[in-house]
C-alpha cells in the first residue's frame, strides 16, 4: 500500500508540473501495432526509470489482451540486485488510438492513466521502445534479455532524435 501511495503522489506531482510546462512537439508513434503480436513478455533492456523502477534487475513486462479490449499488464523485477526483493505491479492498459494501436493510457491507480506510446517496433516484434509525450520516461524492451550492442546504440540515438537525453537512459541488468 505504501508503494501505491508513493506512486500516486508522484503521478499527481508529475501531472501538476506538466500542466505548467510548455507543450513538446507531438511524439511520433509507429504506423500500426498488431496487438495480438505485441502481447507476451518483454524484457526491459534500458529505461529512463520511474521512481518505482530505480535499481530494478530482471525487469519484465507482460501484456495480455482482455476480452474487453484492455491490456492486462504484469510488471515484475528484483529491487536493487538480482537477489533483491521481488516486486510486481498490475497496471491496466487502455488503447486510446485504435487506428494505430500505438497510443495507450496505462493505469496504475484509478483514475489516472499515464501516457504510453509505442515509438519504435521492429518488423518481427522482437524489440520495441515506449515513450511518453512529456519525454520524461522511456523503455527499451525486447523479447530476449539481451540485444546486440549495435541495436542498443541505434535505439539510444533514435531516442535522442525524439528529444530524450541519452545520458538519462540506464541499462537494466538482466541475468537469467
Amino acid at each position: 500500500m505504501r508503494a501505491a501511495s508513493r506512486l500516486l503522489l508522484g503521478l499527481i506531482g508529475a501531472a501538476s508540473l506538466s500542466a505548467c510546462a510548455t507543450k513538446s512537439p507531438e511524439m511520433p508513434v509507429v504506423d500500426y501495432v498488431d496487438i495480438d503480436r505485441f502481447m507476451g513478455d518483454w524484457y526491459v533492456i534500458a529505461n529512463i526509470p520511474t521512481m518505482l523502477e530505480k535499481g530494478a534487475h530482471n525487469a519484465v513486462e507482460n501484456y495480455s489482451l482482455n476480452d474487453d479490449g484492455t491490456i492486462a499488464t504484469h510488471f515484475t523485477y528484483r529491487k536493487g540486485s538480482f537477489d533483491g526483493k521481488h516486486k510486481e505491479y498490475f497496471p491496466k492498459g487502455f488503447i486510446s488510438d485504435e487506428k494505430t494501436n500505438a497510443i495507450w493510457g496505462m493505469r496504475f491507480i484509478w483514475p489516472i492513466k499515464a501516457d504510453y506510446r509505442i515509438v519504435y517496433l521492429n518488423e518481427d516484434y522482437s524489440i520495441t521502445m515506449i515513450g511518453r509525450q512529456k519525454r520524461d520516461f522511456l523503455w527499451i524492451m525486447a523479447r530476449e534479455p539481451q540485444i546486440p550492442a549495435a541495436d542498443y546504440a541505434r535505439l539510444v540515438e533514435f531516442a535522442a532524435s525524439l528529444g530524450y537525453a541519452p545520458s538519462e537512459i540506464q541499462r537494466v541488468p538482466q541475468r537469467w
